[in-house]
């Protein structure tokens, strides 16, 4: 018992050492996950939940796997019921929409291939269309921390199984924020990679061509560990791109939305109080930081809920909605016809289309190397407002989400500091589709104080003697921790000498009359802070200087002093030193 509670968390990272140490095993923690689920019987988290038996192939499955080869072996995980899971119903919420699968979606494939360990399907805002919480048939999804407050939406069930300690991770869905919003309230980390990063196939759509799936964690590292799994081009995915995350860095600059921003809710004052203090935090940065109007943010949002785009929806469930009026929940069976009562054309669909586009140019231009943070949520409310009010106050939960995979964004949900007891704050930042490890990185100096290693700056040098590859001097470049580019021509105005030195070296000296011959030479690249102490090695009458290339351009590289003529002999005619005899 002792060992479970130091697990509560179920984080990966401990999971993992526990089993290596083999303090416990996979059926132990399952075990413990069963007695944990009755404990939240009342929280209404799961639409199918854990069960031993259905549990049991899985474990079975771990029986054939190197612990040591499967990244996520025993790591138990839960599935929003809007991704199928092999031979569970998948009701997105909806019981009379459930269809029975028989295969997994590829990231669940991806994930279990991994070694990890689907638990059960959790409770969602019905066909993942709203942002609280409190939208489903099978009952309001209470907050983690509060039982009063909703747990956001529509990925709640997964937010608050990971939150109660029931899973390590569970995956949601985002279109317009259910990937964030949930995180941000029950204190969580909440990933969402760029359009088509992850797979959606075995994924009831809500806007197909929006659509992420995401992921709920404790650590920002399990998360991006899971990222590592699932994340790959899947060819039977008319959605899948290959987008590669590349090594964490920092932004050159921190966009911050131009003050006043907007906080409501009960928790308004103490939600906007939170912000003033992160912007303080994000301050003692050495990063520069602007204010920018967000004014077109919020135009490129309106576009979902507020034109044309909410059609996308309706085509892909209209034709259930009208056909089972009495299954839909009523203010979702609101939302999605509404597409059918705003009067919009095909010409004002692609108007919109157009008018996106100019947005999402600019974000990306604005965002080539950079990174937008913002609050992830302005507010929350208890589940008694909603269900007073459940338009207006779902809409607000999504002021600063709904912009995002609109604009082909990627986005990491971070817990901040809690308001005060169990009243958590979070912000998220944002990038463009190319710049995950932007995020990553500024995430990661955020949460464990880590700052990725500086992209060191370096310069071409040419080399056209022995530092060449394969020659007596090549170990020099690779010491000075060198890179070798390409291989290449100077511009035909240099004559090459041997010099009678021991052994023998070439020295490269540019013509007075600017005839000469292209000389063959390698292209490295060198940190500039390792240049100087290159340059020591040199002898005389050789040193370092601008050579000309064959394409007109200049480059640091081996030249040679004049008087060299005197000394040695002329080569040039070989073209180059691999080439002399």
């Amino acid at each position: 018992m002792q060992t479970m509670n130091l697990l509560q968390k179920l984080s990966i990272t401990e999971l993992k050492e526990k089993y290596r140490s083999l303090e416990v095993t996979p059926e132990y923690i399952i075990e413990e996950i069963l007695k944990r689920t009755e404990q939240y019987q009342d929280y209404h988290i799961w639409i199918t939940p854990p069960t031993k038996e259905a549990i049991q192939p899985y474990l079975e499955h771990l029986k054939d796997m190197d612990p040591q080869q499967a990244p996520l072996w025993g790591i138990p995980f839960a599935i929003k019921d809007n991704i199928d899971l092999q031979g569970v119903p998948t009701t997105a919420g909806c019981p009379m929409f459930a269809y029975t699968p028989s295969d997994h979606a590829t990231v669940v494939q991806r994930l279990v291939d991994a070694g990890a360990i689907p638990i059960g399907k959790t409770n969602l805002d019905q066909f993942a269309t709203g942002l609280v919480g409190t939208r489903s048939p099978y009952g309001e999804t209470k907050n983690a921390l509060n039982p009063d407050l909703i747990s956001g939406g529509s990925s709640s069930g997964s937010a608050v199984a990971v939150a109660c300690g029931l899973a390590s991770f569970a995956l949601g869905t985002d279109t317009a924020g259910s990937g964030r919003v949930p995180a941000a309230l029950n204190r969580l980390v909440g990933y969402k990679s760029s359009l088509g990063a992850w797979p959606v196939k075995g994924v009831v759509p809500a806007c197909a061509s929006l659509d992420c799936v995401s992921v709920f964690t404790h650590e920002l590292s399990d998360a991006m560990l899971i990222d590592e799994v699932v994340r790959g081009f899947e060819a039977s995915d008319p959605w899948s791109k290959q987008v590669t995350r590349h090594r964490d860095a920092l932004p050159e600059k921190i966009y911050i939305l131009e003050k006043p921003l907007t906080f409501y809710g009960p928790f308004a004052d103490q939600y906007k109080a939170a912000w003033a203090a992160t912007i303080e935090r994000i301050q003692q940065f050495n990063i520069p930081i602007e204010y920018i109007d967000g004014s077109y943010l919020s135009e490129a949002a309106a576009i979902l809920y507020d034109g044309p785009w909410v059609a996308e929806r309706w085509a892909d469930l209209g034709e259930f909605v009208t056909a089972n009026k009495a299954a839909v929940f009523p203010v979702t069976e609101t939302v999605l016809e509404s597409a059918t009562k705003s009067g919009y054309d095909a010409a004002s669909v692609f108007n919109a289309i157009h008018r996106l586009q100019a947005l999402k140019q600019r974000a990306h231009q604005q965002l080539q190397n950079a990174v937008l943070i913002m609050p992830t949520a302005g507010g929350t409310w208890t589940r008694e407002e909603v269900r007073k009010d459940p338009i207006d106050t779902n809409s607000l939960m999504g002021l600063y989400t709904n912009h995002c995979n609109l604009l082909d964004l990627c986005a990491i949900a971070l817990p901040g500091e809690d308001i005060e007891q169990n009243l958590p704050f979070g912000i998220t930042l944002f990038s463009s589709s190319i710049n995950e490890h932007l995020i990553s990185g500024l995430a990661n100096a955020l949460v464990y104080g880590k700052y990725p290693e500086k992209q060191r700056k370096t310069v071409l040098l040419a080399v056209c003697g022995l530092h060449m590859r394969g020659f007596e001097l090549e170990s020099q470049m690779l010491e000075h921790g060198a890179v070798f580019v390409r291989q290449t021509k100077s511009a035909p105005v240099y004559r090459m000498i041997k010099l009678p030195s021991d052994p023998p070296k070439p020295g490269l000296i540019r013509s007075n009359n600017k005839q000469g011959t292209a000389i063959e030479l390698e292209l490295w690249k060198m940190p500039i802070e390792k240049v100087g102490h290159f340059m020591t090695n040199i002898p005389a009458p050789l040193g370092i200087g601008k050579v000309l290339l064959e394409d007109e351009s200049e480059v640091l590289g081996f030249i040679c002093e004049a008087n060299a003529l005197e000394i040695g002999e002329d080569i040039s005619y070989t073209g180059g030193w691999r080439y002399l005899k």
